[in-house]
C-alpha cells in the first residue's frame, strides 16, 4: 500500500513539475513574443513611481497583456527597482520584456517634448518640439528668438514639464563670443561666465543639458569634446603639411569651415589652401578679412569694401603672408579632418558654382572663367559677393 501511495505521490510530483515548466515556459514566451500595440505610443513614469502602478498603466494603454506577468517577469530579471523617470517611447509590437528594458534603461527620455537652444551662425533660437510617436520625428510646437521675439506660452509652460529635456545644439562655424552671447540668454542655465573661450576650442555639437545647470560647465564641455577630437585627429594626419602644431591645423579647418557647408567639398577646399601655402601664395579668402573687422562677434550682413581688402589686419589674408594668427571660428570634425587630409590637387583656385558648392581651377584663366559664370548668376539671382579665393 504505500508502495502505491509513495508511487502516486512521485506521480502527481512529476506531473506538477511538468506543469510548472509549462507554464514559465508560457510565461517566457508571454514575455518575449511581440506585443499588442499597433501604434507607437509614449509612456510617462512618474518620479518614485511603483512598479505595481506602472504596469497597470501599460495594459490600460495597450501596451502589455497582462501587467501580473509584466511584474513577475520584472522580478524574475531583477528590475522590479530600476524604473527611471521620464517618458519613453514603446514602439508598436514590443515585447513585455523589450517596455521593461524601456522604462529601466535610464538616460534621456525618449519620448516627449524637449527644448533646443540652437546658436547658429546668424541667430540663436529657441525650439520646443514633441515626439510623434507614430512617425518617430519630432514636430515643431514653438519657435523664438531670445531676447526679440515674444515668449510663447508653450513655452512657459514646458519649462515646468518635470522630465522635460533640454539641449544646446552649436552649428559649425560659429565663433565662441557668439556662443557665450547666446548661453547668457539661455534662460534654462544658470551662472555666469567669466570670458570668451579661444576662438576654435568649443566643438559645434549637440549637447544634453540640464535645466538649471552652469554656463561654465557647458562651455567646458564643449572645450573638451573638441580637444579630444583634436588629440584623435593630428596623429593620423597627413605628411609634409605646410603647418607644423595642432594650433595652425585649426586655424586652417576654421577657414575651411567659413568657406564651404558642403561636407564633400571640405578636402577639396583644403587642397588649395595648403598649395597656396606652398607656393607662398597669400590665401586671399574673405572670411578671414570679415573676422578682423567684427572680431567675431556677430555677422558683417553686408559685402566687403574694397577699402577693407586692402586694409592690413593680421586677419587680411590679401595683405598678410600665411595664416592669420588664429581660428576664425569653431569648426567641426570634419572640416578639421579636411585639414589633417585635404585632398592631392593641383587647384590654386575656387569660385561659388550656384549650386551651393564651388568651382575650382588649377589656372587663373580658368578661375576668371568660373568666376564670370558666377558673376552672371548672381546677376539673376540679385546676389552679391563671390566668395571663394581670388587671382593675384
Amino acid at each position: 500500500m504505500w508502495k502505491a501511495v509513495a508511487s502516486n505521490a512521485l506521480t502527481l510530483f512529476i506531473v506538477l513539475l511538468i506543469a510548472a515548466a509549462a507554464v514559465v515556459a508560457w510565461g517566457r514566451n508571454e514575455f518575449v513574443k511581440p506585443g499588442p500595440l499597433t501604434d507607437a505610443i509614449c509612456v510617462q513614469v512618474e518620479r518614485g513611481a511603483k512598479l505595481s502602478a506602472v504596469s497597470r498603466t501599460l495594459e490600460e494603454r495597450g501596451a502589455i497583456t497582462d501587467a501580473r506577468l509584466f511584474r513577475i517577469g520584472a522580478e524574475y530579471s531583477g528590475k522590479a527597482a530600476d524604473l527611471k523617470f521620464g517618458s519613453y517611447l514603446i514602439p508598436a509590437a514590443a515585447s513585455m520584456e523589450a517596455v521593461l528594458g524601456a522604462v529601466t534603461a535610464g538616460g534621456q527620455s525618449t519620448c516627449g517634448q524637449e527644448i533646443n537652444f540652437r546658436i547658429g551662425v546668424a541667430t540663436a533660437d529657441v525650439v520646443l518640439r514633441e515626439l510623434d510617436p507614430a512617425t518617430n520625428r519630432f514636430v515643431e510646437v514653438a519657435k523664438f528668438v531670445p531676447g526679440t521675439d515674444a515668449v510663447p506660452a508653450d513655452y512657459t509652460e514646458a519649462l515646468e514639464v518635470p522630465d522635460m529635456r533640454f539641449r544646446v545644439t552649436l552649428a559649425e562655424g560659429v565663433t565662441s563670443w557668439q556662443v557665450v552671447d547666446a548661453l547668457k540668454r539661455a534662460d534654462f542655465l544658470s551662472g555666469t561666465i567669466d570670458a570668451v573661450p579661444p576662438e576654435g576650442s568649443l566643438a559645434p555639437d549637440s549637447y544634453d543639458v540640464d535645466k538649471g545647470g552652469d554656463r561654465a560647465a557647458v562651455l567646458t564641455r564643449m572645450t573638451d569634446s573638441q580637444a579630444r577630437i583634436l588629440a584623435e585627429l593630428w596623429p593620423a594626419r597627413a605628411a609634409d603639411l605646410p603647418y607644423d602644431t595642432p594650433e595652425e591645423a585649426m586655424i586652417m579647418a576654421s577657414i575651411i569651415e567659413k568657406e564651404t557647408g558642403v561636407a564633400d567639398e571640405r578636402p577639396r577646399v583644403a587642397s588649395v589652401f595648403v598649395n597656396r601655402l606652398r607656393l607662398g601664395m597669400r590665401l586671399q579668402t574673405d572670411p578671414t578679412v570679415i573676422y578682423g573687422i567684427t572680431n567675431g562677434e556677430g555677422t558683417l550682413g553686408r559685402g566687403l569694401r574694397q577699402s577693407e581688402l586692402r586694409r592690413e589686419t593680421p586677419y587680411n589674408t590679401y595683405v598678410i603672408n600665411g595664416l592669420p594668427p588664429t581660428p576664425i571660428a569653431n569648426p567641426g570634425r570634419k572640416s578639421i579632418e579636411a585639414a589633417l587630409n585635404p585632398e592631392v590637387t593641383d587647384y590654386l583656385f575656387f569660385v561659388a558654382d550656384g549650386t551651393g558648392g564651388h568651382a575650382f581651377a588649377v589656372t587663373l584663366e580658368d578661375h576668371n572663367r568660373n568666376v564670370e559664370r558666377w558673376r552672371e548668376i548672381e546677376a539673376q539671382q540679385g546676389q552679391a559677393g563671390e566668395g571663394g579665393v581670388q587671382g593675384e
